[in-house]
């Protein structure tokens, strides 16, 4: 089952963050992004943020899903979205512990 595009919404609605947060649509579902940081997925209407230590002190038991059979398992987000401040703050401390993304290579010209 694909995400509906008001879930994405709702979810951008609800997470408020310096950086702004974006979306990218990747194989029917979406990456959620804070600046450059890919931070979560959203998969079969289900938010998914990236497994961080920060993120797991701040939730403290966290629930567990992975976006599809064989992946790793993220932080499954559920009823706290509603609190958007709650999923703003998650949202801060899991983006601070990530990396930024590796610099793309240029592409080789023939």
């Amino acid at each position: 089952m694909a995400t509906d595009q008001k879930y994405v919404d709702y979810i951008i609605d609800q997470i408020h963050h310096p950086a702004g947060i974006t979306y990218k649509k990747m194989f029917g579902e979406y990456g959620l992004y804070a600046g450059v940081r890919i931070f979560a997925l959203v998969c079969d209407n289900r938010l998914l943020i990236k497994p961080t230590e920060a993120g797991r002190v701040f939730i403290g038991k966290p629930n567990l899903a992975s976006p599809f059979p064989g992946a790793k398992s993220y932080f499954l987000i559920q009823e706290e979205l509603e609190d958007h401040d709650w999923v703003s703050n998650l949202v801060k401390v899991t983006v601070n512990e990530l990396p930024d993304p590796k610099p793309k290579k240029p592409k080789k010209k023939n």
